[in-house]
Order: structure tokens, then C-alpha cells, then sequence
């Protein structure tokens, strides 16, 4: 039995949480579980009707209040906007979940020095440039929670994701030396490295495993959960129940950490 349906009551009601690119997948399983949890939310997408769509279906499973927005979190000046916005409506904000698209399926010989500088944007900068802008709020009240969603490619290198497996490790580092920073300041700095987990992203990997291997979508899921330990493909809500529990209280004492939640599939201590 899945969680989504049972609170946890981490005692975040009236926290003010960030989501981004939340419109389907972990963000919006993050965000859903985080309104659960009593949270007011800001949620995110470039797409507006699907971010609208997430809004209305999050408000009506938990009766949070939900604002959504339209942003490129490639483009600095929407990150901006975004946080002027926040000004405008919030009192700052406690919980920042960083979270993007992630890069598309490449080889080293395959991706351009565009691809490159665009995932860079994509998948680092904007996690530097929310958590720039969040960090203010979060050192006035001498309490925050930075999370960031990456991927367990960032301890075992996945084949088929080279931007990924790069780019991904340099989040990593980053997020190491802000949590030592800001750990005196009540502000934690964790990052959470999902692995095989039903999102959009996972659907499109199994069906060119099985575009390729001739199989069926089916046994192309059955062969790659035959390379987890627990012979499955997670689902995203046990990804956003650890998120939930690293924005609590109940986690004040962990910072700086990256944990996988992929089934055992990780093979390094």
C-alpha cells in the first residue's frame, strides 16, 4: 500500500513550499505530499495548462492553497519573475524543492556544446539561482529547507544519460559546500537521488530499450526492474515521502546528504 493517502504529520502547516516543475511526475507527487503536510505551495512548469491542471488537482485532494506559475527555470529573468511574484503574495518562503526536466538520452559524441550549456542551465544554474533568491527569507527566520531531486546516476553512471551523469555531480558538490554555509543558520541542504521510478522520464527510457531490443513494453519494465533488488520500478510517492520528512522539524539534525531511493539498485556504500 502506497502512502499518498496516510499524513505523516511532519507539522509543516502554514510553511510556505517552493515546487518547481511540478506540472507531473516527482514534482508533482513533492508538491501533493508537501500539501498534505499542511503547506501552502508555489508550483511551477513551462507548461500553463499542465501546471494549472497540477494546481487544481493538488487544491482538491488536500484543500491547500496552491499558487501556480509559468517559468523557464532555464531563463534567469523568469527565475526573477518567479520570486517577485512570491514577494508580492508570501511572507518568503520555508522550502525550496529544486527540480527540473532532466537531460535528454546522450552519448559523448552525440551532444553539441548547445546541449551542454543549455543542460548546465537547466539543471544547475536554476538550482543555484532559486535557492540564491530563497536563501534571504530563509536566513531571516533562521529556519529553511533546501531539497534538491537529482538521480542515483550521480553515485552509479547510467548508460544512455552523459549530460546527466556529468552535470548532475556538480549539483551535488554544490550542495555540499551551501550546507556547510548555511548550517548554523537552522537552514538544511539535502538532495534526494531517485532511481528507476514511474515518471514520463522513465516511460520514455523503457520504451527505447524496447524500441531497440524488439521487445515489448512490458518486458522491457521486466528487464529493468530485473536490475533492481527489489525487482520493481519505484513510484514517485515513495520518492516524495523522504522529501516531506527532510522538510520537517524531524530532520533538523541532517544536512549535506545525498540519498538514493531506487530499490537498492545503487551498488556503493
Amino acid at each position: 500500500i502506497l502512502c499518498q493517502d496516510i499524513s505523516m504529520d511532519f507539522n509543516l502547516s502554514h510553511k510556505v513550499a517552493l515546487v518547481t516543475a511540478a506540472s507531473q511526475g516527482l514534482g508533482k507527487a513533492s508538491a501533493l505530499e508537501l500539501a498534505r503536510e499542511g503547506c501552502e505551495l508555489i508550483i511551477c512548469s513551462r507548461n500553463e495548462d499542465k501546471i494549472k491542471d497540477s494546481a487544481k488537482d493538488i487544491e482538491a485532494k488536500t484543500q491547500s492553497k496552491v499558487t501556480s506559475l509559468v517559468v523557464d527555470l532555464g531563463n534567469s529573468k523568469e527565475i526573477d519573475y518567479l520570486f517577485e511574484e512570491i514577494k508580492k503574495n508570501y511572507d518568503g518562503i520555508d522550502i525550496l524543492v529544486n527540480n527540473a526536466g532532466g537531460p535528454p538520452l546522450s552519448t559523448f559524441s552525440s551532444v553539441s556544446d548547445d546541449e551542454w550549456q543549455k543542460a548546465f542551465e537547466l539543471t544547475m544554474m536554476s538550482a543555484m539561482r532559486l535557492s540564491r533568491a530563497a536563501l534571504p527569507y530563509m536566513k531571516l527566520k533562521k529556519w529553511g529547507r533546501i531539497i534538491n531531486i537529482s538521480s542515483y546516476s550521480v553515485k552509479t553512471p547510467v548508460p544512455g544519460l552523459f549530460i546527466s551523469n556529468s552535470i548532475r555531480l556538480g549539483v551535488l558538490g554544490w550542495a555540499k559546500a551551501l550546507s556547510d554555509e548555511v548550517a548554523t543558520e537552522g537552514i538544511t541542504v539535502n538532495t534526494v537521488c531517485p532511481g528507476s521510478t514511474r515518471t514520463e522520464r522513465i516511460k520514455e527510457l523503457i520504451a527505447n530499450q524496447a524500441e531497440k531490443s524488439g521487445k515489448s513494453l512490458k518486458e522491457a519494465e521486466e528487464l529493468m526492474a530485473n536490475n533492481i533488488p527489489m525487482k520493481r520500478i519505484g513510484e514517485p510517492e515513495e520518492l516524495a515521502s523522504l522529501i516531506a520528512y527532510l522538510a520537517s522539524e524531524r530532520a533538523s539534525y541532517l544536512t549535506g546528504c545525498a540519498i538514493q531511493v531506487d530499490g537498492g539498485a545503487t551498488r556503493g556504500y
